[in-house]
């Protein structure tokens, strides 16, 4: 299964992040409009991204709710019909929550730097270092970590709930 280290972190100044992840971008800015359908599951979280070109990816992904960089193991499939495919899941599985928002992407290396607008909840950070085939878990934990200290994000700023629980937890 395909893995990454990922952080989430609230930001306290976008502008000022932004300009030091541009500085440093290989890739970006992308903007890109989304809703994440999440649907009930066993084991780890199952998701369908649907993007505003009415593209689609459902996406499979376990990840321990951990601040700090933490490894995700995920699946994704592309759909070219995420609205039926939605209803489906919803049909045979309920529904867990949707979560709206407006990311920015940028590529520091191996690592894809979200900034992110969370209809709801704000701004917010996401790191995700794409680990390599062969490529130590411990090594992606030393990239995050080093990217943490460039864009001054603290361990206060970390969350380890994904947006979903967040959003839900507000009810």
């Amino acid at each position: 299964m395909p893995s990454n280290i990922e952080i989430k972190a609230k930001l306290r100044d976008r502008e000022k992040v932004e300009a030091v992840v541009r500085g440093r971008a290989d890739h970006g800015p992308e903007r890109i409009v989304q809703e994440d359908v999440f649907f009930p599951c066993g084991a780890g979280r199952l998701k369908l991204r649907r993007f505003s070109d009415d593209r689609g990816e459902l996406i499979f992904y376990r990840r321990l709710d951990t601040e700090g960089p933490t490894e995700s193991e995920f699946h994704k499939a592309a759909t070219t019909d995420p609205v039926a495919m939605a209803a489906v899941l919803k049909a045979a599985l309920g529904e867990a929550g949707a979560v709206r928002k407006r990311r920015t992407l940028y590529l520091v290396g191996q690592t894809r730097i979200h900034l992110d607008e969370v209809e709801g909840l704000g701004h917010w950070l996401e790191l995700e270092v794409v680990l390599e085939p062969g490529q130590s878990a411990a090594e992606g934990v030393r990239i995050a970590r080093g990217l943490m200290l460039e864009l001054g994000i603290l361990e206060g700023d970390l969350e380890a709930r994904a947006y979903v629980d967040l959003l839900n937890s507000q009810f």
